[in-house]
């Protein structure tokens, strides 16, 4: 699907939508750790577009990740949130330079409003406390995707519209490289995660492979995982990297001055996930991570990619 002509949305002052767009890159550029590696390999416009929905990303998340306030308290200010975009969305005003800067993007791209509806959903979903101090925890593995669709996939659908694509087939391989995105992420927070109460390892492979779910919530601190624990986290990678192979076949479905930049974010993701592998998914006594100058590799990489599509257009 091709983004609508690049232009102004309604009455809005130009340069306040430059100078939106400037504070999106800022917080990207802070915040994005492994997306703004592959941020920088696009052209400009579609660099500003990205950076905008990340930054909306971003305000949702610290919203709902704000641990100093209680749960109720954090919805009730995600609530108050996403009604000040969607009156902004509407085209009321607003002070809010990423409200600026999306709306700009939506429209410049025709990303439709419902894809962010879906995202700050997701974001919602880890404010559902079970209640009594119950941990966080899927059933199954569906219930988890159905997480990731919203946490990640969604923003897989919004970057492809804004890369651009014809082919149809396109969505659903976008929403698969999503998947496998955000099955990466879980594997690497799997502490991190326990720590704030949450697994998000489902509870019906933990039951198969004899894991109790209180060895993972409060296994000894430091402690490498037991065999059994391998293998649960070994089957979701072993998940994630089926995933992977949606995220090949959808590179050559996207414009080709895109390319280079899904390339990078593919490639350091997966990097990622390799690491784990290779560290026998012991992520508890450690926080598995692509080093910084790895990175920097890839994306000079996807910066030669970028630069060759543009010679020989």
């Amino acid at each position: 699907m091709e983004g609508r002509a690049a232009g102004s949305i309604g009455s809005a002052d130009e340069a306040a939508v430059i100078a939106a767009y400037a504070v999106c890159r800022a917080i990207a550029r802070r915040e994005a750790k492994n997306f703004y590696y592959a941020f920088v390999a696009l052209p400009l416009p579609k660099r500003n577009a990205i950076c905008a929905i990340y930054a909306f990303m971003r305000q949702a998340d610290d919203l709902a990740d704000d641990e100093s306030l209680p749960i109720d308290e954090r919805r009730a200010r995600l609530n108050a949130w996403l009604s000040a975009w969607r009156a902004a969305s509407a085209g009321g005003a607003t002070s809010d330079p990423v409200f600026v800067a999306v709306r700009d993007a939506t429209f410049r791209y025709a990303i439709p409003l419902i894809l962010l509806d879906e995202l700050v959903a997701g974001v919602t979903m880890d404010l559902t406390s079970a209640g009594g101090g119950a941990p966080d925890t899927y059933a199954n593995f569906t219930d988890l995707y159905r997480y990731c669709y919203l946490v990640a996939s969604v923003v897989g659908l919004v970057c492809i519209r804004i890369f651009g694509y014809t082919d149809p087939r396109a969505e659903k391989l976008a929403e698969e490289t999503g998947i496998a995105f955000q099955l990466t992420n879980i594997l690497r927070d799997v502490a991190e995660d326990a720590e704030r109460n949450r697994v998000y390892l489902p509870l019906d492979q933990l039951k198969a492979h004899g894991v109790q779910l209180d060895s993972v919530l409060h296994g000894k601190k430091g402690a490498q995982p037991t065999e059994n624990e391998r293998a649960v986290l070994k089957e979701i990678g072993q998940r994630a990297e089926r995933y992977y192979a949606s995220a090949q076949a959808l590179m050559p479905l996207i414009d080709k001055e895109s390319r280079p930049a899904l390339w990078v974010l593919v490639r350091i993701y997966h990097a990622l996930l390799k690491r784990i592998e290779r560290a026998q998914f012991d992520v508890f006594s450690q926080r598995v991570s692509v080093p910084t100058q790895e990175k920097i590799a890839i994306l000079l990489v996807g910066l030669a990619r970028m630069a060759w599509v543009r010679v020989v257009g």
